[in-house]
C-alpha cells in the first residue's frame, strides 16, 4: 500500500506560503503571495496567462527559488535549491508535458532511475521480477488494471497520464502539483483521472490543480485560489461560488483597449470558405467564411482546437472531412506548398522551432517562403533577394544591425516580425496569425498589431489566434469561439466584455 509519510508534529500535506515574492530583474512575477493550502483537498489554481501561476508552481517544485518570503511544508520552513529538495519535502509535480519514455514498460517508467537490483552469481543485476511485482502492486493500489510490462507507447494518452501520477505517488508525496492534467484527454479518460484524484484525496494527499476548464473545477476541486498580475486575489469554496465570481476575480475591472477606426468589411464575396471541416479528436464540423480585409479572431482555451484547425486548413494536417475554398478554388487535400501558392500564409505559434531557422541569417529567413518567385532558372542570388529583404525590414521596422547575421541574434519581437515578413514576401491574400505576440515586449506587440491592422486596410484577410483574450477582443473584427473543437458562438467584439468572452471559451455558453 502507498501512504504519504507525515512529518512529525504537523498535518500531512499542509502547505503555507508567507509573503512569497519572485523578481526577475525589475519584473515582479509573484508579489507577496500569502496563503495556506489545507491538507487532503484539491485546490484549483486559476489565473489568466501571465498571472503568476507558473511562477508559483516553479517555486513549489524547486525549479526557482523565491526572492523573499517563506515556504512551509508540514510545519517546517523549507529552502528549495533544486527539484530534489522539493521531493525530499514531500512535493511532487506532474507537468503538462508527460515525462514518460515511450519505449520502456510501465514498470520501468514508474521506477526510472530507481530500478531494484539483486545479486546473482556475484553480479549486481536488475530485479525485473521484483520491479514488476512492485509496479503491479502500485497500480492495483490505485485501482488500475494496467499491465506493468506493457510499453508506454501502447497506452492511450489517458492511461499515460495516470501512469505519470502512479510514478509520482511512488515517491510517497504529501503534496501533488498537477499542471493541466486533462488538456489532452477525452471525456472518458478525464473521468478515469478524476476517479484516481478522488482516491488520492481520500488518502489525505493535498493537490494543487491548474486548469483552464471552468467546468472541471466544480467537478473535482474543493477550493479555487485566484492569482492576478502576480498577486493573491483570494480563495473560495467551490460549493459556495459561481463561475462568474471566479472569472471576476481573475480579471477584475479589466479595461478594454480600443483599436483604430476601420471601414466596414464587404461580406458579399468570401475569400476563404470552410465548410463542415472535421478532424477526429481535434475539431468537429467547423464552418465559417473569411472576407477580404477582415480580421477574424478565433478564441478558445488550451485544447479547444484553434491551432489544429488552422493547420488543417493550411494542409499541414489532414482533415477527415469537409471542404476548403480559397478565392473560389477548391483546396481539399492541398499541401502547405499548394496553399502557399494559392495565397495563404501561416505564422505558427512556435516561431523558434517552426517559423524560423535560427542558424540562418535574417536575410535568408525573410526569403525562405518565397524562393520560387525569387529564383531565376532554379538559381537564387542575394542580388535578387535584396529588394524583398529591404522591403520587409523597412515596412515592418525590423531592428537588425546586419541582416546577414543569424536571426537568433534578434530580440523576440524582431524575430516575430521576420516570421511575418517571410510570409508577406509571398504576397498572400490570406494570413493566419497564431500567437503572434507570444514572448514579445509591449512595444513589439503593439507594432505587430499595427502591422496586422495596416495589412487588413490594404485588403489582407487574416485569422488571429491568441491565448490572451484581451488581444482577441482588441484586434478582431469578428470572433468565433471554439469549445472542445466545436464553434459555439460568433460574436461582435464591440458587444461583449472580457469576462463574457472568457466564460464562452470556458463553458461554451453565454449565460
Amino acid at each position: 500500500m502507498i501512504h504519504s509519510t507525515p512529518h512529525a508534529g504537523s498535518a500531512v500535506g499542509q502547505l503555507a506560503l508567507q509573503s512569497v515574492t519572485k523578481r526577475y530583474g525589475t519584473t515582479v512575477a509573484l508579489s507577496e503571495f500569502t496563503h495556506i493550502f489545507t491538507p487532503g483537498r484539491v485546490h484549483a489554481l486559476m489565473g489568466k496567462n501571465g498571472s503568476g501561476k507558473s511562477t508559483l508552481i516553479k517555486l513549489l517544485a524547486g525549479v526557482v527559488d523565491p526572492t523573499t518570503g517563506t515556504i512551509n511544508v508540514n510545519g517546517k520552513d523549507q529552502t528549495f535549491t533544486s527539484p530534489h529538495d522539493a521531493f525530499d519535502a514531500g512535493i511532487v509535480t506532474i507537468h503538462q508535458e508527460l515525462s514518460l519514455i515511450p519505449e520502456l514498460s510501465v514498470g520501468e517508467n514508474i521506477f526510472l532511475g530507481r530500478l531494484p537490483h539483486m545479486r546473482r552469481a556475484g553480479l549486481r543485476m536488475v530485479d525485473w521480477k521484483g520491479l514488476h511485482q512492485r509496479a503491479t502492486a502500485l497500480l492495483s493500489d490505485m485501482g488500475l488494471t494496467i499491465d506493468s510490462r506493457k510499453p508506454v507507447s501502447e497506452l492511450s494518452v489517458g492511461q499515460q497520464q495516470v501512469v505519470e501520477i502512479v510514478k509520482a505517488m511512488s515517491f510517497n508525496p504529501s503534496i501533488l502539483l498537477l499542471d493541466e492534467p486533462t488538456s489532452a484527454l477525452a471525456s472518458k479518460e478525464v473521468k478515469q483521472l478524476f476517479a484516481l484524484i478522488d482516491r488520492l484525496r481520500a488518502r489525505g494527499v493535498t493537490m494543487i490543480y491548474i486548469t483552464h476548464r471552468m467546468s472541471e473545477l466544480f467537478e473535482i476541486a474543493d477550493t479555487c485560489t485566484v492569482i492576478r498580475d502576480g498577486h493573491y486575489i483570494g480563495s473560495v469554496e467551490m460549493r459556495s461560488t459561481t463561475p462568474s465570481e471566479i472569472i471576476g476575480m481573475m480579471f477584475g475591472d479589466a479595461a478594454r483597449t480600443t483599436r483604430p477606426p476601420r471601414k466596414a468589411v464587404n461580406r458579399d464575396n468570401p475569400l476563404l470558405e470552410v465548410r463542415n471541416l472535421s478532424r477526429s479528436g481535434h475539431f468537429h464540423d467547423v464552418s465559417f467564411d473569411l472576407h477580404r480585409g477582415e480580421i477574424l479572431g478565433i478564441a478558445g482555451v488550451l485544447g479547444s482546437g484553434r491551432t489544429e484547425l488552422m493547420r488543417a486548413i493550411f494542409g499541414a494536417d489532414q482533415a477527415d472531412s469537409g471542404t476548403v475554398k480559397l478565392d473560389g478554388r477548391a483546396m481539399a487535400g492541398a499541401s502547405p506548398r499548394e496553399m502557399r501558392a494559392a495565397g495563404l500564409g501561416y505564422t505558427p505559434e512556435n516561431r523558434k522551432e517552426v517559423g524560423l531557422v535560427q542558424s540562418l541569417s535574417t536575410a535568408d529567413n525573410l526569403c525562405m517562403a518565397s524562393l520560387g518567385p525569387i529564383a531565376r532558372k532554379g538559381f537564387i542570388s542575394r542580388r535578387r533577394e535584396q529588394p524583398h529583404i529591404a522591403r520587409q525590414i523597412a515596412d515592418l521596422t525590423i531592428k537588425c544591425g546586419d541582416p546577414e547575421l543569424p536571426v537568433s541574434s534578434l530580440s523576440g519581437g524582431n524575430q516575430q516580425k521576420v516570421v511575418i515578413g517571410k510570409w508577406l514576401n509571398t504576397s498572400p491574400s490570406v494570413m493566419f496569425f497564431d500567437e503572434p505576440s507570444r514572448g514579445v515586449d509591449v512595444q513589439a506587440k503593439r507594432q505587430i498589431f499595427d502591422i496586422i491592422w495596416q495589412k487588413a486596410a490594404e485588403g489582407l484577410a487574416s485569422i488571429f489566434v491568441s491565448t490572451e483574450l484581451e488581444e482577441v477582443l482588441e484586434v478582431s473584427d469578428r470572433i468565433l469561439v471554439l469549445h472542445h473543437g466545436s464553434v459555439v458562438a460568433e460574436v461582435d467584439p464591440t458587444q461583449l466584455d472580457l469576462t463574457q468572452l472568457y466564460r464562452l471559451c470556458m463553458e461554451g455558453v453565454s449565460q
